[in-house]
């Protein structure tokens, strides 16, 4: 990918030199960085912030596309990009051009004056800093980890505070017991805010509401108070005070009519009233997100597909709740025609192999492990030792375009899924042009 770096990823680069990606969890160095800055994190238009393990990003995403369906001007933050670093910034609808972007790290990092700082609490500052010079009528924050002391959790009460489902990820940062990390999320509830929840495991359940009661947060509870339900060719979605008949969500996958609905319950608790039933709808038709059950359609990898008569699809998913999701969907795909699957997959290697493999296991799908860039990437020949320890036989390539044509080389049609890690589904999306997310 490094034949694309713009000048706004050079200026990128030269951050990630000065302050590595490195993870500190605290709100001081932001904070200070902030207050130098002029509190621009106060200058926001009304805003919605998004914890939680699984979907928040996507729950972002239905949020923006159904604003922006509305018609309002959104600012959105989210994290990590695939491609390029201004995929993370979006101002009014577009993402932040190149030039703006290299100015505005340029000013946050001299405003830092060389004092300590993270690359994720620079980075965050810069989204809020540009986010302050462009008027909009909402702003979407996705929470980069945790959520206490991530760096997005300096702003004031949010208009809305969702939290996506809670399960095990990061467990160097966030450790191992779900109640602990569901109270991690939970920490973006503010006194007297206003916040919708997901479906959730009783542990993590139990731990958000006392958070809530804590801070005297007023939740709603997905499965409780609101809920969404595949309804014939569309889903249902029921409120306190409504019923909604909508389109399916373009995003496929079960678990994104989940994502929707929780969408749905902070839009309608926002109380914006040009988002009304027709923008949501609009938003569920229109709703993009890469990298998240993405059919690849362009590109090199979608040309070798194409001609072994294959479909081609990507997904970021890099932890168990995930992988029980991913194998959902591809089983219903083998359903409904009776083509093969083969699964290609790279991890990171801090991340969970055993427990992402273990909803694999006992199914029929061909499965090929990938070495890619990442300098934290779990290796190909490791990944295939952790699935032979779970009765899964794998085989290995060097790279995701040898796994792509060891997929497609006897001719067979079948489902083709490039799935794990963000930074491969960046590697893969990053081959072309015509693939970068925009």
């Amino acid at each position: 990918m490094s034949d694309f770096l713009g000048v706004h990823d050079a200026a990128l680069q030269r951050l990630q030199g000065l302050h590595p990606k490195k993870i500190d969890l605290s709100l001081d160095r932001v904070h200070r960085l902030l207050a130098a800055l002029g509190r621009p994190e106060q200058r926001l238009p009304p805003l919605i912030h998004v914890a939680g393990t699984n979907g928040k990003g996507s729950t972002t995403a239905f949020l923006r596309a159904m604003a922006e369906a509305a018609g309002l001007r959104t600012h959105v933050y989210t994290s990590p990009h695939l491609v390029r670093f201004a995929e993370r910034i979006r101002i009014a609808g577009e993402l932040i051009s190149d030039t703006e972007l290299a100015a505005v790290l340029d000013e946050v990092e001299r405003v830092n004056a060389g004092e300590p700082i993270t690359f994720f609490e620079l980075t965050a500052a810069a989204a809020f800093h540009a986010f302050a010079a462009h008027p909009a009528d909402l702003a979407i924050i996705e929470v980069g980890l945790g959520g206490r002391f991530d760096a997005t959790n300096v702003i004031p009460c949010p208009a809305v505070a969702v939290v996506a489902p809670v399960d095990y990820d990061h467990k160097e940062f966030l450790g191992d017991d779900l109640g602990g990390i569901a109270r991690e999320k939970a920490g973006i509830l503010k006194p007297g805010g206003r916040a919708v929840v997901a479906r959730q495991a009783d542990a993590a359940r139990e731990a958000i509401a006392a958070e809530g009661a804590r801070v005297g947060a007023d939740l709603t509870w997905m499965g409780t108070d609101f809920d969404i339900w595949r309804a014939g060719d569309g889903v249902a979605w029921q409120g306190a005070d409504r019923l909604l008949d909508l389109p399916l969500p373009a995003l496929p996958g079960q678990h994104q009519i989940d994502n929707a609905g929780l969408a749905i319950a902070a839009a309608l608790t926002l109380g914006e009233p040009r988002i009304d039933a027709e923008a949501i709808a609009r938003g569920l038709r229109t709703v993009r997100w890469p990298a998240r059950l993405q059919r690849l359609t362009a590109g090199p990898l979608a040309a070798l597909t194409d001609r072994a008569g294959c479909d081609l699809w990507l997904d970021g998913g890099h932890n168990p709740h995930a992988a029980r999701a991913l194998v959902t969907h591809l089983q219903g795909l083998r359903a409904r025609d009776g083509r093969p699957v083969t699964v290609i997959m790279g991890l990171l290697a801090n991340k969970d192999a055993a427990g992402v493999l273990e909803p694999f296991a006992g199914q029929d799908f061909r499965l090929i492990f990938t070495d890619f860039a990442a300098t934290a990437a779990a290796s190909a020949g490791d990944l295939a030792a952790v699935a032979a320890g779970l009765g899964l036989a794998a085989e290995t390539a060097p790279d995701v375009t040898t796994a792509v044509r060891m997929a497609t080389a006897d001719g067979v049609s079948a489902h083709v899924l490039i799935c794990g890690s963000l930074y491969l589904a960046g590697e893969a999306l990053g081959l072309a042009k015509e693939t970068w997310p925009t």
